[in-house]
């Protein structure tokens, strides 16, 4: 993996990361890095965010087990979003209430009829 150099300065110190299943393909979670959980999820091979709850570094799976392990990593064109392609270990359940994805919500749009 070759470091990048992503452009934190765009949203006050925090980068979007986003976590994508490496074998389906399925978008798992999205979560936010500065620069030092940046670092650390480069070199611990694990994806590490940044809580802006909590105000500190949290490795994803810490405690529940459900880690995210970075098969490859890259930027966007812009410099300031990070896409984790990873394989989930433990029960793969990586969102906090109990789901693969933490995308569970569909969100009703109109369709528009095609237009005569």
């Amino acid at each position: 993996m070759s470091e990048q150099k992503i452009d934190f300065a765009k949203m006050d110190g925090l980068a979007p990361g986003i976590v994508q299943d490496a074998a389906t393909g399925e978008v798992l979670m999205v979560g936010f890095l500065n620069e030092v959980s940046y670092q650390k999820s480069l070199e611990s091979g694990y994806v590490t965010f940044w809580s802006r709850t909590r105000q500190k570094l949290w490795m994803k799976g810490e405690s529940s087990g459900n880690r995210l392990r970075i098969v490859t990593a890259a930027t966007d064109c812009d410099y300031d979003t990070i896409l984790f392609r990873v394989v989930v270990e433990g029960d793969g359940l990586v969102c906090h209430e109990g789901t693969v994805s933490c995308f569970t919500r569909p969100i009703e749009i109109a369709t528009r009829k095609e237009e005569k």
